[in-house]
């Protein structure tokens, strides 16, 4: 996407329209091709627990801290720059853009690569548990590491044309196992493997798939009395400079851990699959069909992510989940890392994760506008958003009274800075909730409560 228009006291729009989050944007789909894999009914129909218990102190005493290494940065996306990205599993891979705009828009190629093999000695526990930490500046990531690869698995498939494999994370003792939807969404019937990190392997099969925001949950077949589900944290008490860990199967090496920092939070990642694009009315329909690119608000991190670890978990310094690692950025000389990765936020996934455990499928909120990219005053300065280009009768912006013309910069506080960037944050929302849009209309900034609703394709 682009940013356009300098109108101090009139916003300004590009020539296409953008959906909210009921309304999808306006790129290619990267799994809009793709056969999605059946959803079977789960064994276990009530949501997953996603329990914490307290926390435990684990055997390995602290290790010396090492001295830090410089932290390069990232410069911001000022102007149009040309990047690859590849979809972190080890079956999918994709071209990514990095718009001036701030988003980061994704396109995919078919590819696809043996599963390989590797499996780590860590003994799983039966409850979830987390590490306790002196400096939480400076984690014992032996420690860390000891507590949550039992709660990470390998993911084999198979997909038309070969084979594939990714990650995912354990989340309860009834052997549910969270995963992107780009993992397991082409699985061939009766083809999903799992291997726990003692090397154990099972069966699994579809709880549930969630396209539009590439998450999946699968299930265990006969799942053993000693899993180790995950200890679950809360992503929204995650701050720039934070210390994680990322937890997976990268090329097939099982149990691989590596660490960084979050380098950005709330960073608009739009991952798409190579094809025509058209305008898309407020309810996501797109050519006569539904669509369902996915928009993720992601946390941005510089541990190193590569093909495989799609699914995978990222971690904070004592153990807890605060991520499902999805994509990747890279140069377009290289399908690896570089340091830029995203990861789909704990809090969004938990709430996927138990209605998918629930019901097989999510449903999602929504707005109800077309949206564009723009820029208008507040009186005193011009700020960039997403620009209202209409606005759906009997819909949640029609009720809070959204207006044609309307630009919306910020949501429950947080700077939204395009449309893209607004489509994430109302992913990130529940049916039913509350938010407060900050808009400028006619030079003036206004606070407008809007309830969200279920969108109608759910």
């Amino acid at each position: 996407m682009s940013e356009n228009g300098t109108a101090l006291d009139t916003p300004s729009q590009t020539p296409q329209g953008l959906p909210d989050g009921t309304a999808e944007p306006t790129v290619p789909l990267w799994f809009g091709d793709r056969a999605q894999a059946p959803r079977y009914p789960s064994a276990d129909p009530s949501p997953s627990s996603w329990t914490t218990p307290p926390p435990v102190t684990p055997p390995p005493p602290p290790l010396a801290p090492s001295p830090q290494r410089p932290r390069g940065q990232w410069p911001g996306l000022v102007a149009v720059a040309a990047l690859t990205a590849a979809l972190a599993s080890g079956g999918t891979y994709a071209a990514v853009r990095a718009a001036d705009d701030g988003s980061t828009t994704a396109t995919a190629a078919s590819a696809t690569q043996s599963p390989g093999t590797g499996s780590a000695s860590a003994t799983p526990g039966a409850t979830a548990t987390t590490v306790r930490q002196a400096d939480a500046a400076n984690p014992n990531w032996t420690a860390t590491a000891a507590v949550v690869t039992p709660s990470v698995v390998a993911i084999r498939l198979q997909v038309q044309g070969g084979a594939a494999q990714g990650s995912g994370v354990v989340i309860d003792t009834s052997g549910h196992i969270v995963t992107n939807n780009h993992v397991v969404g082409d699985a061939v019937d009766g083809s999903i493997e799992v291997t726990l990190a003692d090397g154990r392997i099972f069966t699994a099969t579809v709880a549930g798939t969630d396209p539009a925001t590439d998450l999946a949950v699968i299930t265990l077949t006969n799942p053993p009395s000693n899993l180790a589900p995950i200890a679950l944290g809360d992503s929204s008490t995650l701050k720039v400079g934070d210390p994680v860990m990322a937890v997976g199967n990268p090329l097939g090496l099982a149990s691989t851990v590596t660490t960084g920092i979050v380098s950005a939070l709330n960073r608009p990642v739009t991952t798409s699959e190579s094809g025509g694009s058209g305008e898309n009315d407020p309810f996501g329909q797109q050519g006569g069909q539904s669509q369902n690119p996915v928009v993720t608000n992601a946390i941005q991190t510089s541990a190193a992510i590569n093909p495989g670890n799609s699914g995978g978990a990222l971690v904070n310094g004592s153990g807890q989940l605060v991520g499902i690692n999805s994509a990747i950025a890279s140069t377009g000389s290289s399908a690896g890392n570089i340091g830029i990765g995203f990861a789909i936020p704990v809090n969004e996934a938990k709430s996927i994760a138990d209605q998918l455990i629930a019901s097989g499928k999510a449903k999602h909120a929504y707005l109800g506008v077309m949206l564009g990219d723009g820029k208008a005053t507040d009186g005193s300065a011009t700020r960039a958003g997403a620009l209202v280009s209409s606005v759906s009768p009997n819909t949640p912006a029609a009720t809070a009274g959204l207006k044609e013309n309307d630009v919306i910069v910020a949501i429950n506080g947080s700077p939204v800075e395009s449309s893209t960037a607004l489509i994430g944050h109302i992913r990130e929302q529940t049916v039913g909730g509350q938010v407060t849009l900050t808009i400028l209309r006619d030079g003036q900034s206004v606070e407008v409560p809007v309830t969200l609703a279920a969108r109608p394709d759910n």
